[in-house]
């Protein structure tokens, strides 16, 4: 493995204060991201994520410990060096509504540029490709004031981009955005951490993409961050420890938050395929809960040679129905 883009060692954050003492949000932070790996920072609200983000930038200093880039120690770079080596997305984007979308990425060459901000060839070359890279070549041209939130968010991403640091930091990338634009950006900064070796941390509370999405994820609580592949945390159960709050729960077969169940809501769905994914999901937004024990409500999937249908075993008893719904109204009048 290479060294990683960006190292924190011993990394204290949070907020000084003269008289009253330092805000310390998390201490003692050891974390590595590499190139070409896309990475999800999740936690509760103000945990400190955000703080993170700005501290890992530059933009705040340590309470405690260093941040490398490259090797080098963050804190002994100029701004312009920082900016060589990595670029910051924040949540919420300037917008100077009377520039084009070429002119806002072409921002991203500043810190390669001289003095008077001229742009080379090579300049140019770096802002056409960040524009091609995330599919903006058709808004390119168009004034900031007649695009979309998810078009201002792609430029953004260009911007970042044309400054051809190997670390990007991206603050809430996906917020104010449709679900169809989520999805998108998601896919295109996972395409971009491989495709242009980009070392890429989000910020998200899109829980459900950062576990479809992120190579790895680095889970903030007051107790500090965890990280790790997407699909081991869940299985350790961390997802559950870092949002834990009264009433909610982690469901690792869902992959989703639930609210607790009542005591003797228990089915076991016997079946594969859609049919069976989306009926666990039903079962379980109405306050079931999904196990294995035989003593259970059995709703076994089956197919009458012309349709599938469901079958419900219940106290001795089964019946057959041919939607979800029926399913959920059955359940219901049988007091289960």
């Amino acid at each position: 493995m290479t060294a990683p883009a960006l190292t924190a060692r011993q990394l204290t954050i949070g907020y000084r204060r003269r008289s009253k003492g330092d805000i310390v949000l998390a201490q003692g932070l050891d974390l590595d991201l590499q190139c070409g790996a896309l990475v999800g920072l999740l936690g509760p609200n103000g945990v400190g994520k955000s703080t993170l983000l700005r501290t890992l930038a530059g933009m705040q200093k340590p309470l405690a410990g260093r941040v490398l880039i490259k090797g080098r120690d963050g804190a002994s770079l100029t701004p312009q060096m920082r900016a060589r080596h990595l670029s910051l997305v924040l949540t919420e984007a300037p917008q100077p509504d009377l520039m084009n979308g070429y002119a806002l990425v072409a921002l991203g060459r500043h810190p390669h540029s001289d003095w008077l901000g001229r742009l080379t060839e090579a300049d140019h070359r770096a802002v056409a490709w960040a524009i091609h890279a995330v599919g903006a070549d058709d808004i390119a041209e168009q004034p900031l004031a007649k695009l979309s939130d998810g078009q201002r968010q792609k430029l953004m991403i260009a911007r970042a981009l044309a400054q051809e640091a190997d670390v990007m930091l991206l603050d809430e990338p996906t917020a104010y955005l449709d679900l169809p634009r989520r999805v998108e950006t998601m896919q295109l900064l996972k395409d971009l951490a491989r495709s242009a070796a980009r070392a890429i941390l989000i910020s998200t509370h899109d829980l459900d993409l950062a576990l479809r999405s992120c190579d790895q994820l680095w889970l903030m609580s007051a107790a500090g961050i965890v990280g790790g592949a997407p699909e081991d945390l869940v299985l350790a159960g961390r997802l559950g420890e870092t949002f834990s709050a009264d009433g909610i729960r982690f469901d690792a077969r869902s992959g989703a938050f639930l609210l607790n169940t009542a005591p003797g809501r228990r089915v076991r769905v016997d079946g594969e395929g859609a049919g069976a994914i989306w009926m666990r999901r039903a079962l379980t937004r109405n306050g079931y809960s999904l196990t294995d024990e035989s003593s259970a409500i059995e709703v076994r999937q089956r197919s009458n040679g012309v349709g599938q249908l469901w079958q419900i075993s219940l106290q001795g008893r089964s019946s057959e129905h041919a939607t979800i719904q029926a399913v959920l109204d059955a359940l219901e009048s049988e007091g289960a």
